[in-house]
């Protein structure tokens, strides 16, 4: 058995006796059982380009729809090549028709952004809809 002081800035200190080896393996169980029960969100990544045909288009947004349903965030990225960056009119309406198509289930949490020669947006989940 220790003396352990639980309380020092009470007046007086406050002390306990205690097995310090004992209560220091349940400390650990108890942090390796909250750490168990967290959700740790990952930020997945879709790339398009400005041009890419509708089937396609609607290929990738099942892929986000599906990371949005196992609780992730999701990055969709328009990359522009070449002449491409001159009409980015083009990239703001494909991650316009993305986000009204993914309305029902995600939140945009980050509007369209230019960086460099690609646009980006990212979508969370809402509450309700993830597992």
């Amino acid at each position: 058995m220790d003396l352990v002081e639980v309380s020092p800035t009470a007046v007086p200190p406050v002390c306990r006796i205690m097995d310090y080896g004992k209560f220091k393996y349940q400390q650990s169980k108890k942090q390796q059982e909250a750490r168990k029960k967290q959700v740790q969100v990952e930020l997945k990544e879709v790339k398009l380009r400005p041009k890419t045909d509708t089937h396609d288009l609607e290929f990738k947004i099942k892929h986000v729809r599906r990371f949005l349903e196992e609780g992730n965030k999701a990055k969709i990225t328009v990359v522009f090549r070449g002449r491409e960056i001159t009409h980015q009119e083009l990239g703001m309406a494909v991650l316009e028709k993305i986000s009204t198509d993914l309305a029902d289930i995600a939140n945009v949490e980050v509007r369209q952004k230019m960086e460099g020669r690609s646009m980006f947006m990212i979508v969370a989940p809402k509450v309700k809809a993830t597992k």
